[in-house]
């Protein structure tokens, strides 16, 4: 069945060709359908374009649907060229002409729409949860590991003391800005376009207010055309929240991957998390980190594959649009599986402490010598060149004091103050 069809059949081979996996993806679609149709229902009925009869009918049908997506029982056959003609004909057998009803003064344009910007809205949700989950978990391992000192690196080089402290609550910030990354995605994509019909409205007396209020989204997308070229931008914006938390995802994966390196030895997984070598009996390898690394990197090209996909099409709907749903979904699907494996796998994270009692890092503290001599009067720059010498020629041997004094200054996090901006952007969105 086709919601277009008008008596002719289309090559078997351009239809497969046309339709390619889109009934296996539409499947997560089939919910929002029904809530969709569900309201567009009731609005017709409000609007005298239905009798309340026939929307008791379609409702009752639309409940019925509903069940069977919950149950998994709801499935597209081949026969069927996407979720919205499936769902459209189950009315039609089930309830009889009032079936054929429910699509009154919509088009599949905005059908489709409204359905991907409530499943968007509900991922975003569900991803912000789980980035709170970790973010959550950052913060404690921060305040656990405050002063827990470790070298800082800059040009891959040793730099200046750092702690696993520090840098966990760097990574706990950093998923602050991926939060408002989800915050204004969610702002753009909660604009109801239901209405909007093909691009160019309906001449049926619509009430769209009541069916922004009754699928909850936030504003109207008020003018028709701009709500259909919101098509690939909702995609985009919300392309660019999921690859800055890949970014940050990456990111930490690649230093526990280094800091496990035997020769750092700062870190360890237990042996249950690692994998091994068929030849080489003593590996224990990262492969988490590294799936979770190379699979946080593949999201991080969406924005530009949407791009690539939606950049030079004109005002108006194209079918190259459906080609944005697979990336997009399975961008989604490896978020949430990454953040769920780094909640899981962190707090089994063994650290290695006094890392900095090895000699091999006393020039870490070389800063803080030249800053103890301008305390006592040095010019900076002639304290600078005096640390300097001494480290060319062997001299450097920073004492205790040095030491204590940086790991005073490394242990004050300003962990209350990075929650309280967390949740108050986390809060924007839940």
């Amino acid at each position: 069945m086709k919601l277009w069809d008008k008596g002719f059949a289309t090559n078997e081979e351009i239809e497969q060709f046309t339709v390619g996996n889109d009934r296996e993806l539409d499947i997560r679609l089939a919910k929002y359908d029904v809530i969709s149709s569900k309201a567009h229902a009731r609005m017709l009925a409000n609007t005298g374009l239905i009798s309340n009869k026939d929307k008791e009918n379609l409702l009752k049908g639309l409940d019925k649907i509903e069940a069977e997506i919950k149950s998994g029982k709801f499935t597209i056959e081949k026969e069927f060229e996407d979720v919205h003609s499936k769902i459209e004909f189950e009315l039609t057998k089930d309830i009889g002409e009032a079936g054929k009803k429910i699509h009154t003064a919509r088009s599949r344009n905005d059908q489709v729409l409204t359905a991907l910007q409530l499943y968007y809205k509900d991922e975003i949700y569900a991803i912000s949860k789980i980035v709170k989950q970790l973010f959550e978990i950052l913060i404690e391992l921060s305040d656990k590991n405050k002063n827990n000192l470790m070298p800082g690196y800059t040009h891959t080089q040793i730099a200046m003391p750092s702690s696993f402290g520090l840098l966990f609550s760097a990574y706990a910030e950093s998923l602050i800005d991926d939060i408002i990354q989800l915050t204004a995605s969610l702002r753009i994509i909660d604009q109801n376009p239901l209405g909007s019909a093909a691009g160019y409205g309906s001449s049926f007396p619509i009430n769209r207010t009541l069916t922004t209020n009754l699928l909850g989204f936030k504003h109207l997308k008020y003018n028709s055309i701009a709500s259909q070229m919101n098509r690939g931008k909702i995609e985009k914006s919300l392309g660019f929240a999921l690859e800055s938390i890949s970014g940050t995802i990456s990111k930490m994966a690649n230093d526990l991957i280094t800091f496990m390196n035997p020769n750092y030895g700062f870190v360890k997984l237990p042996k249950e998390f690692t994998t091994g070598s068929s030849i080489m009996p003593h590996k224990q390898n990262p492969d988490v980190l590294e799936i979770i690394r190379g699979s946080s990197n593949k999201v991080q090209s969406l924005a530009n594959e949407i791009h690539m996909i939606t950049g030079n099409l004109g005002t108006g709907y194209h079918r190259d649009f459906q080609l944005l749903k697979e990336p997009v979904f399975k961008a989604i699907d490896i978020v949430k599986q990454n953040l769920k494996v780094f909640s899981w796998l962190l707090p089994k994270l063994e650290i290695k402490k006094y890392i900095l009692n090895d000699k091999l890092y006393a020039n870490l503290f070389s800063v803080e010598e030249i800053n103890r001599l301008v305390r006592d009067g040095i010019p900076f720059r002639d304290a600078y060149k005096i640390v300097s010498r001494n480290i060319i020629e062997n001299k450097f041997n920073p004492d205790q004091t040095v030491q204590h004094t940086h790991e005073g200054s490394i242990g004050n996090l300003c962990l209350e103050e990075i929650k309280e901006k967390f949740y108050l952007y986390y809060n924007l969105i839940s």
